[in-house]
Order: C-alpha cells, then sequence, then structure tokens
C-alpha cells in the first residue's frame, strides 16, 4: 500500500507538472513559409518573450481546418490565422471564443476589420505580378487586369488563386468596372469575365509559398499574387516583378478557436500581437502593412523610406481597392460552392 500511495503521488506529481507546462504555452497556426516567418519576428517571439512563454507553432490554410477541429471537439489551436472575410464567416457559424475587448484593444484598427470573436492582424494586397524573362523585354509590361485577361497582347500561361475571393473583383476590373461601382459584385459578369482566361490557367495555386515557387521557378509567365510573396521572391532572385496598380488590398485575421485548450493565455497573447509596438515591426520583415494605423507613430522602428513601400501606406493604398469584407462575409459560401462549379465546367 505503501509503494502504490507513492506511485500515485509521483503520477499526481507528473500530471501537475504537465499541466503546468501545458498553462506555459500556446499553439499558433498561421499561414506558413515567409508569411509566417514575418508573423513569428514580429508577433510571437517578441509576445513569447514578453509574457514569458512558448508559443508552438502549426500551419493552416484557414477556415476550414479551424470548422473541422471544432466541430469534431478536437481543438488543438489555441490561435489561427485566416483571411478577415472567412473570420465574417466562422463567427457567424459559432466557431470562435468571444474576445475580451479590455485585453485585445483594438484602437487604431478600422472597425469594418474587427468582430466580437476576431481581429485582423494585417494587411495584404492580391497584386498582378509577371516574368520578366518572359513578360515586358519590350517595355511593354501590364499596367491593370485588363492587360491580365489580354492574351493577345500578353500571352503565356497564367497562375491565379484557387478561390473566388479577390478573382471576382480582378475579373469585373478587367471587364471595365470602376472600382467605386465594384460592390455589391455582378457575380454572373465577373463569372462571365473569367470564363474567357480560363483556358490561360495553368496552375490554380492554393499556398503563399506554392505561388511564391511558381514565380521563382518561372513557371508561369503571369500570376495574381499577394504582395508579400512576390516581393519575397524577388528578394530570392526570382526574374519578376509587380505593380500596386488596381491591386486588392485585403486583411488577414486572428481568432480563438471555440474550444482552445489555453484560451485565456491565448487572450493575453492576441493582445500584444496587434499592439502598435508589435505591429510596427512586421514591415521589417515581410511587405505587408500593419493592420493598426497607431504603428506608423511608434518612434524608431519604421523611417519615413521604409513607409513609402509599405502596401497599406497612403501613396500605396490609394492604387487600390479595399476588399469589403461585409460582403464577402454574407456570400462567401455562396461564391466558393460557385467557384468549384465554375472550375468543373
Amino acid at each position: 500500500m505503501k509503494a502504490f500511495r507513492i506511485l500515485l503521488t509521483l503520477a499526481a506529481s507528473t500530471a501537475a507538472a504537465a499541466l503546468a507546462a501545458q498553462a506555459d504555452e500556446i499553439t499558433v497556426a498561421s499561414g506558413g513559409g515567409v508569411y509566417q516567418d514575418a508573423q513569428r519576428a514580429a508577433f510571437f517571439n517578441p509576445t513569447a518573450e514578453k509574457m514569458g512563454i512558448t508559443i508552438r507553432e502549426a500551419t493552416t490554410n484557414g477556415l476550414p481546418e479551424i470548422r473541422v477541429q471544432v466541430q469534431s471537439g478536437s481543438v488543438t489551436w489555441d490561435i489561427a490565422n485566416t483571411a478577415a472575410e472567412e473570420c465574417a464567416i466562422g463567427s457567424k457559424e459559432g466557431l470562435f471564443e468571444p474576445l475580451d475587448k479590455s485585453i485585445v484593444k483594438e484602437e487604431g484598427i478600422d472597425p469594418k476589420l474587427v468582430g466580437p470573436d476576431w481581429t485582423a492582424n494585417l494587411y495584404y494586397s492580391t497584386v498582378m505580378a509577371w516574368n520578366t524573362e518572359t513578360v515586358g523585354k519590350d517595355g511593354n509590361v501590364p499596367k491593370t487586369w485588363a492587360d491580365f485577361f489580354d492574351t493577345a497582347k500578353f500571352p503565356g500561361d497564367r497562375g491565379i488563386y484557387d478561390h473566388p475571393r479577390g478573382n471576382l473583383e480582378v475579373a469585373l476590373l478587367a471587364d471595365g468596372v470602376a472600382p467605386a461601382d465594384l460592390y455589391p459584385l455582378d457575380v454572373e459578369r465577373a463569372f462571365k469575365k473569367l470564363e474567357q482566361i480560363k483556358p490561360q490557367i495553368t496552375v490554380w495555386w492554393t499556398s503563399g509559398a506554392q505561388s511564391a515557387q511558381l514565380i521563382k521557378d518561372g513557371e508561369v509567365d503571369l500570376i495574381q499574387i499577394w504582395n508579400g510573396r512576390v516581393d519575397g521572391a524577388i528578394k530570392d532572385g526570382a526574374s519578376a516583378s509587380f505593380t500596386f496598380d488596381q491591386g486588392i488590398l485585403m486583411a488577414d485575421c486572428f481568432v480563438i478557436p471555440k474550444g482552445a485548450p489555453n484560451k485565456d493565455l491565448a487572450m493575453k497573447a492576441l493582445g500584444y500581437f496587434i499592439a502598435p509596438e508589435q505591429q510596427a515591426l512586421l514591415p521589417l520583415h515581410i511587405a505587408y502593412g500593419p493592420i493598426n494605423s497607431l504603428a506608423f507613430d511608434v518612434p524608431g522602428v519604421l523611417t519615413d523610406e521604409a513607409k513609402k513601400r509599405i502596401n497599406s501606406a497612403p501613396e500605396n493604398a490609394a492604387k487600390q481597392i479595399v476588399l469589403d469584407v461585409a460582403w464577402w462575409g454574407e456570400n462567401g459560401a455562396a461564391m466558393m460552392e460557385r467557384w468549384q462549379n465554375f472550375k468543373q465546367q
């Protein structure tokens, strides 16, 4: 009996130690590649140091994977990254924990980019890029989405993101719709325009890392791509260029999945992730913009020259169209179904 009691004591101590260790760590899932590298440097590592915790990482392609974890009751992520409009969809489905706004302080963030259970975390842009070895050698480079769709003027293989978000906007801009008249989206007109270029789409890419590799390897001549991915590819030696003209300015968001194992600790970490001091660090590691406008006022971080290169800086933002998160929140699920049908036709 004495030996049995000793074993019970040891087992209890081991379990308590395991729980204590778990209480000092959280798991954050994001998009991988240079994207997650930048978040690690700007958000995760500084937060871990300030809080004295361990932040473990996983990768995710967004809402579908979050949904599976929550609906199966097997949530392993404490914070997850996805697109802002997917946050709006997931919020309606009840997939996220409510945020304590006294901890997750959103001053400096556009009110359109936050919800009761989600908050945006950065700006990125969907832009047009091209292989400089095959496009523009005569000095004639594509400037608009109409050029992207003009396969006679700019022949070659195309790559686009395998998702309707951004693609519908791009198609309508290519078809002559003025930016101010984009929303609500004319869905029928957009898909009709996409049909015109479908034969030239040789790759429907599904991750930022894949899109960067496509442009680095020269597998496509023109590509619809996220600005941070093409910027990183160019820095890695890719023969490529891109433009902010007619770019689609978009946001990603953070959520705490319903049933997250370390919800309270995750809430505190999330507050640090969106604070101006850490938001200001983001453009030092990737060509994406801080979601918190107060980041531009943090002393000694972003120079005036650096601010000129940030996609959400005023001079660059003025060339772009801001994606309507509310429209996609209402229509995203239906558009995804329509998108799959379009691809299979």
